[in-house]
């Protein structure tokens, strides 16, 4: 099997609407569905902020070490889920680097200190840190930075390809937005497990040796990642230089256990087939 033959997997998959695609080295080998229909990203967003968050890092106008928050919790803190903060909501639940809980609320207090820092809406830093130069001009942020990006396949194609390839981050600071931070928390990935190890980078999940996990079987541990409420998924292999796009949209709620059953299923296929070709 290919890799595009494996992309025709979705074709099965229990959702209105789905548009795929597999990357090697930055560019795109295979595809399926229509790449221009717009829809929700949801928590894609989240590695697409921090991409612009840390393009924020690199100009000056913030640091990753500088308060946000609650006492002692930091900007890298609040990227890689390690603030203390809940799902939802600003109350903190935890001390900092005590336990890893995804967060939205600690991406919008991520997103405002950039925002209040540049003295622009962060939808507007997002644009002209990310989308402009990406010639992302399908992609706009309406609401929450932790997933409110609205897109299409082609251009989250265009950002997978910069998170490859980087262009708009120096080595070292795409390097470390893929690497663990506080590599021996605990924590949850919602909908999928709790692991007494779970791996975060900077607005990207890392899959380590989860299991089980949304990512394939035959994934390595380094492979980053997200994947969305709204049915949306991709992840970096880095070690095969390889990356899957999949961008359904039916609430991942309404086929988790189908969802987290296909989705190995085509990454496994796609890893096999990008081998054999």
């Amino acid at each position: 099997m290919t890799a595009a033959a494996a992309l025709d997997l979705t074709a099965d998959w229990p959702v209105p609407h789905v548009s795929a695609a597999v990357l090697r080295a930055g560019d795109i080998v295979a595809t399926v569905g229509d790449p221009t229909r717009i829809q929700r990203l949801a928590s894609i967003s989240k590695p697409m902020a921090a991409w612009a968050i840390l393009v924020a890092v690199e100009e000056g106008i913030v640091t990753l070490d500088q308060p946000v928050g609650q006492p002692g919790c930091t900007l890298r803190h609040l990227l890689a889920h390690a603030g203390g903060y809940p799902f939802e909501g600003e109350e903190p639940i935890a001390a900092p680097e005590v336990t890893r809980t995804y967060s939205n609320s600690g991406f919008s207090l991520a997103a405002r200190a950039v925002e209040d820092a540049a003295g622009i809406a962060f939808a507007d830093y997002l644009h002209e840190a990310v989308f402009a130069p990406l010639a992302m001009t399908s992609s706009v942020l309406r609401g929450s930075a932790a997933k409110g990006v609205r897109s299409n396949l082609d251009d989250t194609c265009r950002f997978v390809a910069e998170v490859m390839r980087p262009t708009l981050l120096h080595e070292s600071t795409a390097t470390d937005a893929q690497r663990t931070h506080y590599p021996t928390l605990a924590g949850m990935v919602p909908g999928v497990g709790r692991y007494a190890q779970c791996p975060w980078g900077l607005g990207f999940e890392v899959r380590g040796d989860k299991s089980p996990h949304w990512t394939g079987t035959t994934n390595s541990p380094r492979t980053v990642g997200h994947f969305g409420g709204a049915g949306t998924m991709f992840w970096v292999d880095p070690d095969r230089d390889l990356a899957l796009i999949a961008l359904a949209d039916r609430d991942f709620d309404e086929w988790a256990d189908t969802a987290l059953r296909v989705w190995p299923e085509l990454s496994d296929a796609v890893i096999a087939g990008s081998t054999a070709t």
